[in-house]
């Protein structure tokens, strides 16, 4: 294809959209190049999603264990490796990079391992100097944590640095309210740090059922969390001992061994000579594009977090292929349906939701019928753990179809995967009524509404 230019494509960043897009481009028979400044894999892979679930199983087995006790298992001489968990996720996440850049190259997709800006009409200019020209350039570049602003915010870390700790820190301070933030909140308080979330708002996870943010709450008071809601940061000062002061509004002074910043991610859109080719931002810095991810300027195109539509894994690299396919296969034109999408917080326990709230069902629909199963778990009956279950099923009464489907409790992101298909089908009460429950199970429920 490439006949006026080197290439015809030419994607900046090699995260999950980046790579999905270009080898399906070359799949489709186009000349391709990637460039990547940090490692192959993107965010997900390497300091996202795929670590943190690591980190996630690690937790988890601190209350496998005690529970394992009721099971009639004597585990003596148990202790936490955090530097052995550490070096063995970094280790898979090296493994998976490779992968990653073994991808690309069969494909026969070029891969430069530096940065890369455009500077003028269909061209780029590597950070080594060597510049380069093609038909479409793909920005894939993702997103970066959201850093606040007052005296001494240099001294915390994000999500970033955190799987990169020398040592576990005895006291930790989240800053947010989102789903870093309690995904942190439970790995740190499971290894045994002493966790105190500080959220600027009144609510956790904005965008989840009322119900489950409310169970989750509950559940993290009783694990020995501590919330602070409505406070935000003063001033953090370092302690002779290496240790933070943190001065808050809204809430007492602490002394902690590490603050930690989970306040969003904001698009990496700086520096790439987007204004160059007068490529149009919105007010947070994301790539405004159409349906079909296209940007102002024809030969441009973006994926992923970098646009700011909804900033999941998935949903790049769908938003990747669509793309590909669009413009080097049949000439289809391919958008991606952003609507009913289901997601999870890998809290502890775990939320898994698709669909609309009960609250946006009232809404939007106005008579509705909401289904709920408040439960504890036999595993937890029998380990003597009082942590409830809670399932809830938002129901349209006029067709009887299910719109919202929402899970706080073990397993829920597994079992809600399989759900948010018969949701995304628009199947009905009636369907889900029909299905034989497998017994004894906690997915049953879904098929046990009354």
């Amino acid at each position: 294809m490439a006949d006026t230019y080197d290439y015809d494509l030419f994607t900046i960043g090699a995260g999950s959209g980046g790579v999905r897009a270009s080898r399906v481009a070359s799949a489709h028979g186009a000349k391709v190049a990637v460039a990547e400044e940090y490692r192959v894999g993107g965010t997900c892979v390497i300091r996202g999603c795929v670590p943190k679930k690591m980190l996630v199983y690690g937790a988890h087995f601190a209350e496998d264990l005690e529970d394992a006790q009721n099971f009639g298992w004597t585990i003596e001489g148990k202790r936490f490796d955090w530097v052995k968990l550490r070096d063995n996720v970094q280790t898979d996440i090296d493994r998976l990079e490779g992968l990653y850049g073994e991808t690309l190259a069969n494909h026969d997709v070029e891969i430069y391992r530096e940065r890369a800006q455009i500077t003028g009409d269909h061209e780029i200019t590597l950070a080594s100097g060597k510049v380069v020209t093609a038909k479409y350039i793909l920005v894939a570049t993702g997103a970066r944590p959201t850093l606040l602003d007052f005296p001494g915010a240099e001294h915390a870390i994000t999500s970033n640095e955190a799987f990169h700790l020398d040592a576990l820190p005895k006291r930790v301070m989240i800053a947010g309210g989102g789903y870093i933030a309690n995904e942190f909140a439970g790995i740190f308080n499971e290894f045994g740090s002493k966790v105190c979330l500080v959220n600027r708002g009144d609510q956790l996870l904005r965008g989840y059922d009322e119900s489950l943010r409310d169970r989750l709450l509950q559940i993290s008071l009783m694990k020995g969390i501590n919330f602070h809601f409505n406070t935000t940061f003063k001033q953090i000062t370092k302690n002779d001992d290496g240790s933070f002061h943190v001065e808050l509004n809204g809430a007492d002074d602490m002394d902690v061994d590490l603050v930690m910043f989970a306040t969003g991610r904001s698009p990496n859109t700086q520096g790439l000579g987007l204004e160059t080719i007068g490529l149009e931002l919105g007010d947070k810095g994301e790539i405004k594009v159409d349906q079909y991810s296209q940007t102002n300027v024809d030969y441009v195109y973006a994926v992923g977090d970098v646009t700011d539509r909804v900033q999941l894994t998935p949903v790049a690299i769908r938003e990747g292929q669509a793309f590909s396919d669009s413009v080097f296969g049949d000439g289809e034109p391919r958008a991606v349906d952003h609507s009913c999408i289901p997601s999870a917080v890998f809290s502890h326990p775990p939320i898994a939701a698709v669909g609309m709230t009960e609250g946006e069902a009232r809404n939007k629909i106005g008579n509705i019928r909401v289904y709920q199963s408040d439960f504890r778990s036999m595993k937890n009956v029998v380990a003597g753990r009082n942590e409830r279950s809670l399932y809830k099923m938002i129901v349209n009464a006029a067709t009887d179809q299910i719109v919202g489907i929402h899970m706080i409790g073990a397993e829920a992101p597994e079992i809600m995967q399989a759900a948010a298909i018969a949701v995304k089908a628009g199947l009905t009460k009636a369907d889900f009524d029909a299905t034989t429950a497998i017994h004894p199970t906690m997915a049953e429920e879904l098929v046990l509404f009354k």
